[in-house]
């Protein structure tokens, strides 16, 4: 498989530079930096081409899952160099037959001396094969042949595209071959492949971790790229965001509503042209912020001095991470619509590049689990498993900050909002912790109220880092600052409260309304 023309050149560039490895152990040839600073890399990445963005995105998750359960022997001959980049990760888990559900894999792994015979195909495989690197490292979900069904038969490989000498050098080619490509909606750049392993004698592949335990030690890789995932988002959407402010800085028609007559003016002056750039920036603004708290929180779970921290930021990156990941994606999808919008007519067709980044933005609610699934996961999982508590906790950190708003003359409107939106996520949890626990209806329940618990979650919680960003911004401004970054701060702040969260606070009366037009719905 051939990358389209300097695509291979840039990944060389970005390998060169020492990207690849930014949030990696100085052990294994990383830099060390903190989550924080990487997640920033990697929005950039994603929003100057998330095709190629895709590539170093797959192999930091091949990373994680490597480095977390990869024995002494896999990690010495291969993170080297993931780290460096030299060679590329990829996850192979879905299979035609199963999609979303894994308990239905059926890839087998024969065990052979000391590796397994690899046999079986992988659908939906980003950079699974590409002329970009020297070596592909897939990680696949399969079964031995006497394991058990569902998802406790299901173990964790390493299956090289080339073997690996002892020497550390690259041997024959594995038993792994590209059945075809996938004509995609976006990200025409990434080389999203069916993977077919054991065409001929079996793809030689090495357990990683426990048999049995595939599917805990991929979700390590899968967790971290579910977060990955929501920065690619964001970094469509800021690019979204200049594109249009761009375009309607540049594009002059009718005459400037300030001047009530006059010269012609830009696009950016008529107020509806406002209302949607400033959405935007204010969206994007949000979504980056908490995206990033998240990784602080990451990096206190890995790097705390006590254990109860580590723990305390490990809870509170759990229910952040669905929410990063749907809400950031389904956003972002939105925002680069509305980038269209922006550019009129000129918005839809191919010249202005607009149309790419839509289409580019609509996998990210797909990928690494759909976004319902992201949904059932929060409302589900994390929230019934310690009866709301890490996310009750994190919400006494929003009305600390309504306190702290509220307490400001100038910023007390600020503080009325989010304390609203504050209160309907409160009713929202309340109302989905006491159905999802009820015996007879609890999983229907969780199923119906998890994508608007989602969304409402999501609304609020980025309005409250607004809320912290007004803060910020409005002591700049009380100490003489006359930085327009601080005013416009302040701006995106002020839509996020006062005219995004209202969108979000709807979501209560969604929940409240019950789900039995959803039970009583026949499909026909």
């Amino acid at each position: 498989m051939t990358t389209p023309e300097g695509f291979a050149a840039a990944y060389q560039a970005y390998v060169e530079g020492g990207w690849n490895g930014i949030g990696a152990s100085e052990a294994l040839g990383g830099q060390n930096l903190p989550e924080v600073v990487a997640s920033a890399v990697q929005e950039m990445l994603h929003g100057a081409n998330m095709a190629l963005g895709l590539c170093p995105m797959l192999t930091a998750g091949a990373i994680e899952a490597l480095a977390h359960h990869g024995n002494d022997a896999l990690k010495a001959t291969y993170l080297p160099k993931l780290v460096e980049g030299t060679w590329t990760g990829t996850m192979n888990l879905t299979e035609s037959q199963a999609g979303s559900d894994l308990s239905q894999v059926r890839t087998r792994a024969v065990p052979e001396n000391d590796y397994y015979r690899i046999s079986g195909q992988k659908i939906y495989i980003t950079w699974g094969e590409h002329d970009a690197a020297e070596n592909i490292i897939h990680l696949v979900l399969a079964r031995k042949p006497d394991a058990p069904e569902g998802n406790k038969g299901i173990s964790l490989f390493l299956v090289p595209k080339f073997l690996v000498n002892e020497d550390g050098s690259l041997g024959e080619r594995n038993d792994v071959t590209c059945a075809s490509i996938e004509h995609k909606l976006g990200i025409h750049g990434s080389p999203t492949c069916t993977l077919s392993f054991g065409e001929n004698d079996g793809a030689i592949g090495y357990l990683v971790g426990e048999e049995g335990r595939g599917l805990n030690h991929m979700f390590t890789m899968m967790n971290e790229a579910r977060h990955k995932v929501g920065i690619q988002g964001i970094g469509v959407a800021e690019r979204a965001c200049q594109h249009a402010f761009a375009y309607a800085l540049e594009r002059r028609q009718g005459r400037s509503p300030k001047t009530r007559g006059g010269a012609e003016c830009s696009i950016s002056d008529h107020l509806d042209v406002r209302r949607m750039l400033l959405s935007m920036r204010s969206r994007t603004d949000a979504l980056r912020a908490l995206a990033l708290y998240c990784a602080a929180e990451l990096d206190t779970a890995r790097h705390a001095e006590n254990d109860d921290a580590r723990q305390t930021a490990q809870a509170r990156a759990d229910i952040l991470i669905p929410v990063i990941k749907s809400f950031s994606t389904d956003q972002a999808v939105d925002i680069a619509s509305m980038g269209i919008q922006v550019h009129g007519g000129m918005g839809y067709v191919e010249e202005t590049g607009a149309a790419q980044l839509l289409r580019d933005a609509r996998i990210a609610p797909i990928y690494e689990g759909t976004n319902g699934i992201q949904a059932l996961d929060l409302a589900g999982r994390k929230l019934q498993r310690d009866n709301g508590e890490a996310l009750t906790m994190l919400l006494h950190d929003v009305a600390a900050t309504v306190e702290q708003l509220s307490a400001d003359s100038a910023l007390k409107a600020l503080g009325s909002g989010l304390a609203a939106g504050l209160e309907d996520l409160k009713a929202a949890q309340a109302l989905v912790l006491e159905q999802g626990r009820d015996p007879e209806i609890g999983p229907d329940a969780v199923q119906a109220y998890a994508t608007p618990f989602l969304n409402l979650t999501g609304h609020v919680l980025c309005a409250w880092q607004m809320g912290q960003a007004a803060l910020s911004a409005q002591a700049a401004l009380n100490n003489g600052s006359d930085d327009p970054f601080y005013t416009a701060k302040m701006r995106s702040a002020e839509f996020a409260i006062t005219q995004w969260l209202p969108v979000g606070r709807a979501q209560r009366a969604v929940i409240e309304a019950g789900m039995q037009c959803l039970s009583e719905f026949e499909v026909y």
